[in-house]
């Protein structure tokens, strides 16, 4: 029977998160994730019906968390409509992005995983494409410049930034990533 405490559940999936960062998908036990979470051995296998099922909402919380807040959403509305204020956007979801970089590189775990596992690799994938459906449809909504290819094209391409910044950060300094995000968006949008 799953256990319902939906504070203690958080816990344990975010416990997961870092698991996977830290171990990979073949490190994702509910041993390990008891111990990373600090609860008593047993208590992950009573909240979720089996590893599948864990693996699916570690999926599901890394993408909730990497939401922007309200703060940061009402100011990006309030922001102009040029491509200054898309870079400006852009350098700022890189940057939250890579902030929660167990996060991501979870998320890289978990796609990994999704080859073999056609439940997980379902889930991830209505979770992307609605996460770019909505990119697209708030990029439409701004009255920003570009049109939707560019709004794909400058999601394909930060995603494999942030795969270079935070699995090899000698790569690119902090400052060069920013110049790349600048120089995406002028080269993607155009005049």
């Amino acid at each position: 029977m799953a256990r319902r405490n939906a504070e203690r559940r958080a816990a344990l999936v975010d416990a997961a998160i870092e698991v996977l960062a830290e171990e990979g998908a073949r490190g994702l036990t509910f041993r390990a994730v008891d111990a990373e979470a600090g609860v008593p051995a047993g208590t992950a296998s009573n909240y979720f019906a089996n590893r599948d099922d864990l693996l699916t909402q570690a999926g599901a919380r890394v993408y909730e968390r990497l939401q922007p807040d309200e703060e940061t959403i009402a100011r990006q509305r309030a922001a102009g409509a040029d491509r200054e204020t898309y870079a400006l956007l852009m350098r700022e979801t890189v940057g939250r992005i890579s902030a929660f970089r167990t996060g991501y590189l979870a998320l890289l775990e978990l796609r990994l995983e999704a080859t073999r596992r056609p439940g997980l690799r379902a889930v991830l994938t209505e979770r992307v494409r609605a996460d770019v459906d909505a990119n697209v449809a708030y990029h439409e909504e701004s009255g920003l410049p570009g049109d939707a290819t560019a709004v794909r094209l400058l999601y394909l391409a930060f995603n494999w930034l942030i795969v270079e910044q935070l699995t090899l950060p000698g790569v690119f300094s902090e400052a060069e990533r920013e110049r790349l995000v600048t120089a995406a968006v002028e080269r993607v949008v155009g005049p």
